[in-house]
């Protein structure tokens, strides 16, 4: 018996039909966040061009609809403009590669898709700094101080790693995931189990020297983004290696997440905001939980917790079902209300697609469909 609720056959229904009826529109392009209704298109560099051609692979396998398979291939094409003129590349190859070029290998076996994957994977392991063991984020073009940073969102890269060590044999790529992972279980989650954006090391000797604000309100606050991102990179490690820390990791995270959530199941964009900054919003962060507690939920052993968990990713998606989630034609987005970074006044309340890519891969999970990640 269908053990789920009307109104999530129905999300899931209209999202996939949105999906397609935007691809018209949209084509092969890469969109970031939508102003005026309308999706705006990046550079093939920018960190969340790999999105649009998972939502369109997530449509794909539910509707065998050819057009939207042949855009997917298309941005994939286009992926590999930055992938191997390498200067523009940096450390969301996985957000970039997974949803795109890993994808399209999985499914059809495509040997040029293996190939960018593991390209991919090779230069995200590159940019791995041996005294810190942690993966550097950005580049010196966008910021000439990063040369030492690592960043809570490159928990969402790993699966790349873990994915070419399986896909190539080679347990190096593993390890760089695993002691990654190890660094930031280390030196990004504090005693009440919240994270910042930005951990400073010396790039020379590996040792930390201070937290960074970064999108979150400073250095000791919970961007709330920031702890989505944790909670479903750690689920995915503790998936990928059975290290129970990780899973530990994934539910106290999680578990403040959710204790500090308003009544709409949306979070602030940060969860230590003054009340003056009540206003802005992060649908984004709720979508990346939702898919993150599906992934940790079936994780656990203990039945209580599975539910525990399994549940909260249900609650959450009905809050945003219910209050953030447009399916008509008057805008390209699904979900309302995701914010960039507030403390530059970026994007504020608006659609972001990588909000509506993991609303989408949350329902398609709970439909029986694996996650791209």
């Amino acid at each position: 018996m269908d053990r789920h609720p009307e109104w999530l056959h129905d999300a899931y229904r209209k999202s996939i039909r949105k999906i397609g009826a935007v691809s018209k529109k949209i084509g092969a392009g890469f969109p970031h966040v939508c102003l005026n209704g309308d999706y705006n298109c990046e550079d093939a560099s920018f960190w969340t061009s790999g999105f649009w051609g998972g939502l369109l692979w997530l449509a794909f396998r539910e509707t065998k609809e050819e057009s939207l398979r042949e855009l997917a291939e298309q941005i994939e094409q286009k992926l590999n403009v930055p992938l191997h003129d390498f200067y523009d590349i940096h450390h969301d190859v996985g957000f970039m590669y997974l949803p795109t070029a890993v994808a399209n290998y999985r499914r059809t076996g495509n040997e040029a898709s293996r190939r960018s994957g593991l390209i991919a994977a090779s230069h995200l392991a590159g940019r791995f700094n041996l005294k810190g063991q942690f993966i550097r984020a950005w580049t010196d073009r966008v910021d000439p101080n990063s040369t030492g940073w690592a960043i809570i969102d490159c928990l969402m890269n790993l699966p790349l790693l873990f994915w070419a060590a399986q896909e190539d044999r080679d347990p190096r790529f593993r390890h760089i995931a695993v002691a990654h992972a190890d660094t930031v279980l280390k030196h990004f989650v504090r005693e009440d189990w919240t994270v910042p954006h930005i951990v400073s090391f010396d790039p020379e000797t590996g040792e930390k020297i201070e937290n960074l604000g970064g999108q979150g309100l400073g250095p000791d606050s919970a961007w709330s983004r920031g702890q989505a991102w944790a909670i479903y990179g750690f689920a995915i490690a503790a998936r990928e290696t059975g290290k129970r820390e990780y899973a530990t990791a994934a539910k106290n995270i999680a578990n403040y997440f959710l204790s500090h959530l308003p009544e709409d199941r949306v979070p602030y964009w940060d969860f230590r905001t003054a009340d003056k900054d009540k206003f802005v919003r992060d649908s984004t962060a709720s979508a990346c939980t939702a898919s993150g507690l599906l992934e940790l939920s079936a994780l656990l052993d203990d039945e209580a917790e599975q539910a525990f968990y399994y549940e909260c990713a249900l609650d959450i998606l009905k809050g945003l079902y219910d209050n953030y989630a447009d399916f008509s034609d008057r805008q390209d987005a699904i979900l309302t209300k995701g914010t960039v970074s507030y403390p530059v006044n970026k994007h504020v309340n608006v659609p972001i697609i990588y909000g509506d890519y993991y609303f989408v891969e949350a329902l398609a999970k709970l439909h029986g469909h694996p996650g791209l990640f």
